[in-house]
């Protein structure tokens, strides 16, 4: 495994952690400013519109896994295939709303070496 591989899969495992932990600007950090994520039923949106929706969702308690399916650097881009499993337990709910499937997402190192969040299609759909 190479160092940027390394570097990857420490970004997708430090983004979990701070998911799991409510850290928004943790996972804030991990983001390019022009991110772009794609989910179903939505337009594409960046970085403020995803800070916005954490905060909205800062009282729920979040669990879950990434697993890295697929790796591939290209230079300073990677791409790479999630498969996320995840609960999401609103305030005063007795039940997690569970979610799992493929993220497709790709990374960009910037100039000072850092891999972050570029470009992110989130396929988690509900999970009975």
């Amino acid at each position: 495994m190479t160092d940027d591989e390394r570097a990857i899969r420490e970004l997708v495992q430090t983004w979990m952690q701070a998911s799991r932990a409510g850290d928004t600007a943790k996972v804030l950090s991990l983001m390019a400013d022009d991110v772009v994520f794609t989910v179903p039923g939505q337009e594409p949106f960046g970085k403020a519109e995803f800070s916005a929706a954490s905060q909205a969702q800062q009282d729920m308690r979040i669990e879950g896994t990434a697993e890295i399916v697929e790796l591939h650097v290209l230079g300073d881009w990677a791409f790479l295939r999630n498969r996320i499993d995840i609960s999401i337990t609103p305030p005063g709910a007795t039940q997690p709303m569970r979610r799992a499937g493929y993220t497709l997402t790709l990374v960009r190192k910037d100039a000072s070496g850092r891999w972050l969040l570029a470009r992110d299609a989130n396929l988690v759909a509900p999970k009975p």
